[in-house]
C-alpha cells in the first residue's frame, strides 16, 4: 500500500516514525510537509500545494492547523488517493463542521474519508465512540486499521499469582502509546492493570488535546485513555480478585 502523510510538525512526524518502524515492510510511506502558515480561509488550495505529490492509495492528514484540511481534497486528487484518514485529536485542528465538510467534499470525488475522534478509536469497520460511532466500508482504511488505531492486546496472566507475564500488541495506537504501555505492564497484578495502564498512557504523553470537547464533555486525552484502559480491562477481567463485603456488626472496642 502506498501512503502519503501530510504533516506540519511533531504530531505528524511522531505518527509517521511509528508507522515506518512498526508497519508492514511493503508499505511505501511518503511525507509532504505542508505550509506552517496558512490564511484563515484557503480560497485557492493549489497556491499552497507543490507542483506534484507522490502517488498514493491512502492519504493521512496529520496537519496541526485547520487550513491543512482545506488542502486535502486537491492533495488527494494530485496523489490519486482513493481514501483519506483525517483524525480529530484536537478540535482546533479539525473542527467538527470542517470535518463534516471534508468528508462531503471527498465523497463528491469518489474518495472515502474517515475522521476518527480521537485517532485511536479507529478499527477496521468503525471509528469514534459512544453515540458518535460511525461505520465505514473501505479496504484501504481497513488495512491501515489492522495495524494502527484502537489499541489491541493479547495479555497472558499467571493464574496463580494473578500477575501479567506477557503482553502482545495486536494493534498499536498510531502514536505508539499502546506499545509503550505494553512494555511496562509485565509483572503488574490483574487488579492494578487498568489503573497502571491509565498512568502510563497519561505519561507517554498522549497527543490528543486537553481541552474539554463538547461532544464528550471530557478531554480527548481522557477519551483516548479510557479506550486503552477498556481494552486492558477486558483482557485481565477473568483474573481479577473479587472482594465481597459482608455486612455485620461493628467490632466491639
Amino acid at each position: 500500500m502506498r501512503i502519503l502523510a501530510i504533516i506540519t510538525g511533531e504530531y505528524g512526524q511522531r505518527h509517521v516514525n511509528n508507522i515506518r518502524t512498526h508497519g508492514p515492510s511493503d508499505w511505501q510511506i511518503e511525507v509532504w510537509q505542508a505550509p506552517l502558515v496558512l490564511p484563515p480561509i484557503v480560497d485557492y488550495p493549489e497556491d499552497y500545494l507543490p507542483e506534484s505529490l507522490p502517488p498514493a492509495d491512502l492519504l493521512l492528514a496529520f496537519g496541526e492547523h485547520k487550513g491543512v484540511a482545506e488542502l486535502v481534497v486537491e492533495a488527494a486528487k494530485m496523489a490519486g488517493a482513493k481514501a483519506v484518514i483525517a483524525p480529530v485529536d484536537r478540535e482546533e485542528w479539525l473542527p467538527r463542521g470542517l470535518a463534516r465538510q471534508l468528508r462531503g467534499w471527498l465523497d463528491d470525488i469518489g474518495v472515502v474519508c474517515v475522521t476518527p475522534k480521537p485517532l485511536c478509536s479507529l478499527t477496521e469497520t468503525h471509528y469514534n465512540v459512544r453515540r458518535h460511532r460511525q461505520e465505514y466500508d473501505d479496504p484501504l482504511i481497513a488495512e491501515f486499521a489492522r495495524y494502527f488505531g484502537r489499541p489491541g492486546f493479547r495479555i497472558t496472566v499467571d493464574p496463580d499469582m494473578r500477575t501479567i507475564t506477557e503482553v502482545e500488541v495486536t494493534r498499536d495506537a498510531v502514536c505508539g502509546c499502546a506499545r509503550h504501555v505494553a512494555q511496562e505492564l509485565v509483572g503488574v497484578s490483574a487488579n492494578d492493570a487498568e489503573q497502571e495502564a491509565g498512568l502510563l498512557h497519561h505519561h507517554y504523553p498522549c497527543l490528543a488535546g486537553m481541552v474539554k470537547d463538547p461532544d464528550f464533555n471530557d478531554t480527548l486525552m481522557h477519551v483516548s485513555g479510557n479506550i486503552l484502559k477498556d481494552q486492558i480491562g477486558e483482557q485481565v477481567k477473568p483474573y481479577k480478585e473479587v472482594v465481597y463485603v459482608v455486612p455485620g456488626r461493628l467490632s466491639e472496642g
